[in-house]
Formats: structure tokens, sequence, C-alpha cells
């Protein structure tokens, strides 16, 4: 089976970093193990300039593994054209996974939970599309979909849990 994806999106500022900070423990306390992609627009560098790992990727190798015994990352470059969400969720282990959560890609179709506050950007209503399953704001909207509190991270999770059980 394949391991559902759940985007979580908002305006930039909004808090979808530190609401997922929150909500992983949370998710992890009710036995759902999470992979998480995160968009960035930004030149990204994940590994430490000056390091061998880093010296060898830059000097041309395309695909670079560093190892040790309690973690490992695959760096890959990718000068033809970025991979797409579906592309990057592949790569992840579905073995070990109950849930990938993405953080970002507004625009992908697959579900999604909205988060909003006033006064960052634009409406609500901007963010929604078919795509998404409930709406998390620190106040009241009406939005027609499940309504979340963004303050309780526990709600948000325990509403992710229950709609991964029903995905299966």
């Amino acid at each position: 089976m394949t391991v559902p994806l759940l985007a979580i999106t908002a305006w930039s500022g909004t808090g979808k970093t530190t609401l997922l900070q929150q909500v992983i423990p949370e998710l992890n306390a009710l036995g759902v193990r999470c992979g998480l992609i995160k968009h960035t627009h930004h030149e990204m560098e994940v590994d430490t300039p000056g390091k061998d790992s880093y010296l060898l990727r830059k000097a041309g190798a395309d695909q670079v593994i560093v190892a040790s015994d309690r973690r490992w990352a695959l760096m890959c470059e990718t000068p033809q054209q970025p991979l797409s969400l579906a592309e990057l969720a592949a790569r992840m282990d579905s073995s070990v996974l109950d849930l990938v959560l993405v953080e970002g890609f507004k625009g992908e179709p697959v579900p999604k939970i909205v988060l909003w506050r006033r006064g960052v950007k634009g409406g609500v209503e901007d963010l929604l599309d078919e795509h998404v399953i409930a709406v998390a704001s620190d106040e009241p909207l009406q939005t027609g979909l499940p309504a979340l509190d963004m303050r309780q991270p526990a709600q948000v999770a325990a509403f992710i849990a229950r709609w991964r059980a029903a995905y299966r």
C-alpha cells in the first residue's frame, strides 16, 4: 500500500513549521510514524561546506550518501529539472512510515490541511481547493470544512490520526 501524503499549506509566515514541530511528537505518541517533505523556494545546502561529502558532491558526484551508525542522508543533484512531489515521496521508505507530511506544495493535488492566521498575506479562501480536508486557524472560520485550532497541536494530531486510519 502507498503511504498517504498530507500537506500542511499556508501563506509564508503563518506557522507551518512551528505547528509541525508540535504535531509530529503528538502523532508519534499516537503510534503514527511520519516522514516529512518540506518545500523551499530558497537555494538550499544540506551539507556542510568544507566537509568531505560536500567536496566530493561539488566535484561532480550526482548522488552522495553520508552514513553513520545513527542516521544516513542521501543528497542528489537535480540539474535537469526538480523532482515532483510524487517522485520525492517515492524515494521515502514506505516500509517504516504510516504517513508522509508535506510542508508547502500548495498547488499539488494531495489532501491538505490549510493553516490560516489573520494578518498574514491573503485570505483563507485563496488557499482552499477541492483537496483541502480541514482548516486550522487561531480564530473561528466558516469554510464548511472541519475546523481545527492551530494552537492545539494534540487536536490537530488527533484529526490527522483519524484521517490516516480512514485512509486505509
